[in-house]
């Protein structure tokens, strides 16, 4: 008992001792965050017959953080559960505890740094890489970053990641569903109130291919590339963004595709402010995505926050959506702030970048035809109120309602006649258990 008293006086008395003889950081805290949804034609319209769902479901998370002048390491443990997928004397959970992240990172000099292991990779506005916040399990990645800042308004990294289903004595096939590699550039740059980004990158995906004798698997590489470009002004703020993707989808198919992006917002006052803002993804057409071999002209976010853009009821590029006839999305940001509450809502109009058809036969001695629909998608309008109570107490809630036309239903399947609509409330707790500078 002695020892146990002693240790921990020592460790209180090393907390407090000044930084310039430990020069460390420690951080030990904690995310749990329960969330009520109501889903009545989340991501798909509701077919005819069936119910909404509703249901409860949780992320609780510890995080340590370590770090000092030559390196910096975090771990965060992560479980993932719906309430009630367990009995009440479980023995273990559905999904278990798993580890989101657990990187170190080495401080060769105040310039360079290389960090590795698993962590999320978020850049610019999350369009191409971001770590899906909303989703409870999130993203991240097995990767190395080379981390290259020659000034303080200049970051230039270097990623690279190499997936493999386990150790092996041989070559084995990946049949994970990821990416087999990749590698990456990006570059930012502050110029007072302007910022210019520039990503570049290179997309392994693995493949099964057939030759007259035999099958094996290759890697077949797709190449996104563009910049984005910000300004931040006293009651004006604007974004743009350009990006090209060529070389091989994952069906080895010869892939060109564009996305073009325009936001602009304007603070009124301090309390609110009003945006106007486009997206544009090239997508394939019924046509070509019903022929063999042709070529995919779909733009894919590969891996973005996806939630975060195209409305949040996620009819698009969340778990789908990517290889299909694109999408053009304007919208109307409206943002009010008062005290400790923030309200948004934000209306889109939908419509398809490329042709939506339908096949259809025709007798024999007719040639078949296709039927070509309207490209206008439908509406989808959201709503969001946030009350934070503290730094690590926040509720929140939301409504959206989807409006859909004939085409989305051709495209999702359901019924666009039906009432489609989608509502939550979370509750955000992020306690600090010990924190030392």
């Amino acid at each position: 008992m002695k020892n146990l008293k002693f240790t921990i006086i020592v460790l209180g008395l090393l907390t407090l001792l000044p930084g310039s003889i430990f020069a460390q950081d420690i951080n030990i805290s904690a995310e749990l965050r329960p969330r009520f949804e109501f889903r009545n034609g989340y991501k798909t319209l509701i077919p005819d017959g069936k119910d909404p769902a509703s249901f409860i479901s949780q992320r609780t998370r510890l995080n340590a953080f370590y770090g000092n002048a030559t390196f910096k390491a975090q771990l965060v443990l992560q479980d993932v559960r719906v309430w009630g997928d367990v009995a009440q004397l479980n023995t273990s959970d559905v999904n278990g505890t798993a580890i989101h992240e657990a990187w170190g990172e080495v401080m060769f000099s105040k310039k360079l740094s290389v960090k590795v292991g698993r962590q999320e990779i978020v850049y610019d506005d999350h369009r191409i890489f971001g770590n899906v916040g909303w989703a409870q399990q999130a993203r991240s990645h097995d990767a190395a970053i080379i981390k290259y800042s020659p000034s303080e308004k200049h970051t230039i990294d270097i990623g690279l990641a190499y997936n493999a289903n386990g150790e092996t004595l041989y070559k084995t096939d990946y049949t994970v569903n990821s990416y087999r590699t990749f590698q990456y550039i990006w570059y930012h740059g502050n110029f007072n109130k302007i910022g210019v980004s520039f990503l570049a990158l290179n997309n392994g995906m693995a493949y099964m291919e057939k030759t007259s004798t035999d099958t094996s698997q290759i890697v077949v590489y797709s190449q996104t590339i563009g910049p984005r470009v910000t300004y931040s002004g006293d009651a004006i703020n604007l974004d743009a963004a350009v990006y090209y993707q060529g070389g091989k989808d994952k069906f080895n198919h010869s892939l060109s595709a564009m996305y073009f992006s325009a936001n602009a917002s304007y603070a009124v006052s301090k309390k609110f402010s009003v945006g106007f803002g486009g997206e544009y993804l090239s997508g394939t057409s019924s046509q070509d995505q019903a022929t063999a071999n042709a070529d995919d002209n779909s733009f894919k976010p590969f891996y973005g926050t996806n939630h975060k853009f195209n409305g949040w009821m996620d009819y698009f590029y969340v778990g789908s959506y990517m290889y299909s006839n694109g999408l053009i999305d304007i919208n109307l940001p409206l943002v009010f702030k008062v005290e400790k509450f923030t309200f948004k809502l934000i209306p889109h109009y939908f419509m398809a970048a490329a042709t939506v058809s339908v096949f259809q036969p025709q007798p024999t001695g007719t040639p078949d035809t296709w039927k070509d629909y309207s490209s206008g998608l439908g509406t989808e309008i959201d709503f969001t109120a946030i009350y934070a109570m503290s730094k690590s107490v926040v509720l929140s809630a939301g409504y959206s309602q989807m409006f859909a036309t004939e085409t989305m239903q051709v495209l999702k399947g359901g019924n666009y006649e039906n009432t489609n609509n989608w509502a939550w409330v979370m509750f955000t707790f992020k306690p600090t258990f010990f924190q030392s500078k």
